[in-house]
């Protein structure tokens, strides 16, 4: 014979108690599920940041601003929430990294954000891989990189993004958002 105290918690016949603490851990459940659905059937943006920005807000604020790197995500995440677009970051110091999270963003997201940083002049991997997307990509840096070093004025990607930002700090995050979502969302 079953113990009344021994039933399930989300069964009807649960102790009032264990009923009411049960369903409130399924409320939260069913609530983050739902969260995930609603995330599932908005456009996917991906956000790549390359080399050094994890360090945003303590390096050279003359040139990049004092906005953190994870204050620039919280906002591209909420501002991706208002306009109907699920937003995700990925920062790498590592260029293989980064061509990775390129390679797999293949038929997974409807447009890429990439601040590619230093590795912007350099890599050709980079390059290659951006190749394999059929999506709009939006090349951003947050200094202007023709007001700086000669080194700084070509980029590797330029050609194979749909656009490019450059010089508005961080704010020019804000901007590739809005393009991109302009673009998806004719």
């Amino acid at each position: 014979m079953e113990n009344k105290d021994d039933r399930h918690p989300s069964s009807p016949s649960a102790t009032p108690r264990q009923g009411k603490a049960q369903r409130q851990k399924q409320i939260k459940k069913d609530g983050e599920v739902n969260k995930m659905e609603k995330s599932k059937n908005r456009p996917r943006i991906l956000v790549i940041h390359g080399p050094n920005l994890n360090m945003l807000g303590k390096r050279e604020a003359d040139i990049y601003g004092k906005s953190t790197l994870n204050e620039i995500n919280a906002d591209l995440i909420k501002r991706g929430e208002k306009a109907g677009l699920f937003v995700e970051a990925f920062q790498s110091n590592h260029e293989g990294a980064i061509v990775e999270k390129i390679q797999q963003a293949v038929e997974k997201y409807s447009g890429l954000i990439i601040n590619p940083a230093a590795l912007t002049h350099t890599s050709i991997a980079i390059r290659d891989a951006l190749l394999l997307l059929d999506i709009p990509i939006i090349e951003l840096h947050i200094s202007n990189i023709y007001k700086r070093e000669p080194f700084r004025h070509k980029s590797m990607i330029s050609d194979v993004a749909t656009a490019i930002i450059t010089g508005f700090g961080a704010y020019g995050y804000a901007m590739a958002l809005d393009a991109i979502a302009g673009i998806i969302h004719p």
